[in-house]
């Protein structure tokens, strides 16, 4: 059984519509009018246990939304979902105690006592056993580094200790699924490397499933096997990264570093009709290639043709290009558009 599904699942809010000044109050007043916003439309998602899937999408594209009906926490408005085979609206309760939730912006800590005492409050609301809690908890500490500060209160902890503190306590009770929204935002590099790692690591071990939301493509890269993009609501790619970048980019480069001239080996290969070659230095060439025209090897044979190569190296497709264009509407991924 998948461990999420939804079909057809929509949230529509009603905004009202107000005229500006004391006029406009009192006019909407007497007669209110409101007007429909579509948040989330018709979003079918299916997930199985054990995946790691990315849900990403430009700000106000329904990500957030879609996070907070599969946890129970909006009651949506069409289409049904189920997690763990549960309503997560309906049943709430039951719901929490199979699930973990970490939003960036939000901390399960209570803000003026220790850290390890929130710990033991949430011990309590879960009803962990002692023994698991201490197995747990030591586990967690040792992955996420928390000896140091669960004796300072939340309100003394740095944004890295909170959030790693949070993650500790969404993953305290054995949940199996984890919905992280926005995890490691505003995070330093060595916080955010050590995020992933604990995440691949939790989910390769102990099986977790993780729907994350994030605006950092090295999170998608590094803990994701799936990726689904959302856009006004509506779910416009669901599959895996590299299947995305093959259907979308077309262009690779090669960079290469010679003996001989490179004026004078752009000149020799600079007529293909499938490769562009640009000079960096005398002794250092860049070749962009359609990579549907031609294989690398097909690139190498051809440099070495034209010149005396050294060495080389191939820059792949690029996620934040692509994504980067999907947000900002210049490709088309449900026509398969090709961006270059």
């Amino acid at each position: 059984m998948s461990i999420i599904e939804a079909q057809g699942l929509t949230k529509t809010y009603q905004n009202a519509v107000k005229e500006a000044g004391l006029a406009g109050a009192v006019k909407h007043f007497i007669k209110p009018v409101f007007r429909d916003i579509n948040a989330v439309q018709n979003v079918n998602l299916t997930i199985e246990p054990g995946e790691t899937v990315a849900y990403v999408g430009p700000n106000g594209a329904g990500k957030s939304t879609t996070i907070k009906m599969l946890t129970g926490i909006l009651k949506p408005t069409g289409g049904t979902v189920r997690v763990n085979g549960l309503d997560p609206y309906r049943d709430r309760m039951e719901n929490t105690k199979r699930m973990g939730v970490v939003f960036g912006q939000r901390t399960q800590l209570w803000w003026d006592i220790p850290v390890s005492e929130s710990f033991t409050l949430l011990r309590d609301i879960y009803a962990i056993p002692a023994k698991r809690y201490r197995e747990n908890l030591e586990w967690l500490s040792a992955m996420l580094g928390l000896a140091d500060f669960m004796g300072s209160s939340a309100r003394k902890l740095s944004l890295g200790q909170r959030m790693r503190a949070d993650l500790a306590l969404a993953f305290l009770h054995d949940p199996e699924v984890v919905f992280l929204d926005e995890p490691t935002i505003g995070l330093d590099v060595a916080v955010r490397e050590r995020i992933r790692e604990f995440l691949k690591k939790i989910n390769r071990e102990r099986g977790t499933t993780i729907l994350l939301t994030s605006h950092d493509l090295d999170d998608i890269r590094d803990v994701c096997g799936r990726l689904v993009v959302i856009d006004r609501g509506t779910v416009i790619y669901d599959g895996k990264l590299q299947e995305l970048l093959d259907r979308c980019v077309r262009s690779r480069t090669m960079h290469l570093r010679l003996t001989s001239d490179g004026k004078d080996f752009a000149r020799k290969l600079g007529t293909h009709p499938d490769c562009e070659v640009r000079v960096a230095t005398e002794s250092e060439v860049s070749i962009e290639f359609d990579r549907f025209a031609l294989s690398a090897k097909d690139i190498i044979n051809l440099a070495n043709a034209s010149g005396d190569v050294m060495d080389f190296r191939i820059d792949e497709p690029d996620i934040e290009v692509v994504i980067k264009n999907v947000y900002e509407g210049k490709l088309d991924i449900g026509s398969g558009g090709i961006a270059r």
